[in-house]
């Protein structure tokens, strides 16, 4: 069965032009064409690893479905609880993404993009088989097919494709259930009190039952919180390994090393912090 990812791409990109175009004729300063080709290139790449990355984690979810403890049929209702099940997954998987800098290191190339539009939907990892699709293998181990889900995880993905843009404003009582360009504009921004919040996939209700929601009220400054300031998509895909093996292999001990790769993004060892402590005392002193 063909993806269902591969079959939207001619409608992503057939957008995407619209939304440039749209926004060209108006002054806006919405799209810039190398940070535009960047996220177009690492889609391009994502496309082509993800053979490698899906090909994985179907395999395991395959593996796992054989110990599965129950039997559910593909019906209706079977769909709905799927549905319920796997946006939960995601929610998870994405909160975890920006809490655990192993997991981090393979998101963060989606928040590089300082422009907020459709092409930064398609700034996607190439790093996705470093094992996200765990946070996945509950559902065939109680009894989902492990075809049912890979559609519905293709079918929250290209849910999440229209949410990233600026041309759409709040849409009123949607706002309260679905995740929206709203609520999706404040996760992709580094205003201090829009970190790390709006996690979800399709439904924000989780974000709002875990309390990591934030309504869009301030004008939301895209980017990561330290810009890494180059269009290479190289560089964006794995500038964040990079950091951690030089973490890694440069200090300390190795509840250091473990803090540094599984700790929250930023994670200092005691001595960095104290350093930092001293530092900024003598600054003060001047």
């Amino acid at each position: 069965m063909p993806s269902l990812i591969h079959i939207a791409i001619p409608a992503f990109l057939s957008l995407v032009v619209i939304e440039s175009v749209v926004s060209a004729k108006r002054g806006s300063s919405l799209y810039e064409k190398k940070d535009t080709a960047a996220s177009l290139s690492m889609g391009v790449g994502n496309v082509l690893i993800g053979f490698l990355s899906k090909g994985l984690a179907f395999g395991a979810m395959i593996v796992v479905y054989e110990f599965r403890i129950f039997e559910i049929e593909q019906v209706w209702w079977s769909w709905v609880l799927l549905f319920f099940a796997e946006d939960f997954s995601y929610y998870v998987f994405h909160r975890v993404s920006h809490r655990c800098r192993f997991f981090w290191a393979s998101h963060v190339n989606h928040h590089t993009s300082r422009r907020y539009n459709l092409s930064t939907a398609l700034r996607q990892t190439w790093t996705g088989w470093t094992g996200g699709f765990v946070f996945w293998l509950w559902l065939p181990l109680v009894g989902f097919d492990p075809a049912m889900i890979v559609t519905m995880k293709a079918v929250s993905l290209i849910y999440q494709f229209w949410i990233h843009t600026e041309t759409i404003g709040k849409l009123g009582p949607i706002e309260w259930i679905f995740n929206t360009p709203s609520h999706h504009r404040v996760h992709h921004a580094v205003n201090r009190q829009y970190l790390d919040r709006n996690h979800a996939g399709v439904l924000i209700i989780w974000d709002r039952i875990f309390g990591t929601f934030e309504p869009e009220v301030e004008k939301p400054v895209y980017g990561i919180t330290k810009n890494i300031g180059t269009f290479n998509p190289v560089r964006i895909a794995f500038h964040e390994w990079w950091a951690i093996a030089c973490d890694i292999f440069g200090k300390g001990r190795l509840r250091d090393k473990i803090g540094y790769v599984f700790g929250p993004p930023g994670w200092k060892s005691s001595v960095e912090q104290l350093s930092g402590e001293r530092n900024e005392i003598k600054g003060l002193g001047g």
